[in-house]
């Protein structure tokens, strides 16, 4: 059994300064950003599906919202078995979801992802990604700096057969990146610590098997948006480029990424 401990830190602010800076950062073309992960809980009954097609456009650095790109036609083409799974959007609010809540499960085929928007179509395959149960999770006594964090313990066991790559969701947009090189077929323990926590409120944590390239991807979003305990000034925004891509106009690349997780998830509340 191998322990790792990840450390979630909370950095405060200080704000004291009289004089006004002002920062001009370069501007760029706005580009569509395509947010479409999808995690399948196989293994539940009837099969759930967690996720969604969002599109946005980008903004400036300082923007506090991103704008949602309305009236796209989106759909998932199974490319092995030939069939189309047509989304439609939510209220103007730029996420779209399937139609009838029809939705392609064979693990086995490659989908590829079709957004048609203001004159432009991107494309992007995925194939399904195996992952592994959650074993447990549990309430630890451990914490951090202040002393008032609360610790989430989580156990799984690695496939051996495979090279795996997860993407942990542990709510509130808080996300963990993980490869099995030093864990390859053993049970694998790690801490993360909640700040803020009431007890009575439930903790849901999933896990989503990933490749190489989706891991990679995610882990430079969660350095940039200073999740690890940095910040948005800890290393310069830049465009992180997925595998979407502008059929239409090449040079003109969306952001955003398609991938299909197989996932699993389990819920604690806290005491």
């Amino acid at each position: 059994m191998i322990r790792k401990l990840f450390l979630l830190l909370m950095v405060k602010a200080f704000l004291g300064c009289e004089d006004v800076i002002e920062v001009e950062l370069p501007t760029s073309e706005t580009k569509l950003v395509i947010d479409a992960h999808f995690g399948l809980y196989l293994n539940e009954d009837p099969q759930m599906i967690d996720g969604a097609v969002i599109l946005s456009l980008s903004a400036p650095f300082f923007d506090n919202e991103t704008p949602p790109a309305n009236g796209a036609t989106v759909f998932i083409t199974d490319l092995d078995l030939n069939r189309r799974y047509e989304f439609q959007e939510m209220e103007n609010s730029g996420v779209y979801f399937p139609k009838n809540n029809n939705f392609p499960s064979n693990a086995q085929s490659t989908y590829e992802l079709t957004v048609v928007y203001d004159g432009d179509t991107y494309k992007g395959e995925a194939n399904l990604i195996p992952s592994v149960p959650i074993d447990d999770i549990s309430q630890g006594d451990d914490t951090l700096f202040s002393g008032d964090e609360t610790e989430i313990i989580v156990k799984f066991t690695d496939n051996k057969d495979r090279e795996d790559y997860y993407l942990f969701t542990l709510g509130a947009n808080l996300y963990l990146t993980t490869d099995d090189r030093f864990y390859n077929g053993e049970q694998f323990v790690f801490s993360y610590f909640y700040k803020d926590i009431d007890p009575g409120k439930e903790i849901t944590v999933k896990i989503n098997g990933v490749d190489k390239q989706f891991y990679d991807y995610m882990r430079i979003l969660i350095e940039q948006s200073g999740q690890n305990g940095g910040g948005p000034f800890e290393s310069t925004p830049s465009l992180v480029r997925g595998n979407m891509i502008n059929t239409t106009r090449p040079d003109n690349f969306p952001l955003g990424y398609f991938s299909l997780s197989e996932a699993f998830k389990k819920s604690l509340v806290i005491e």
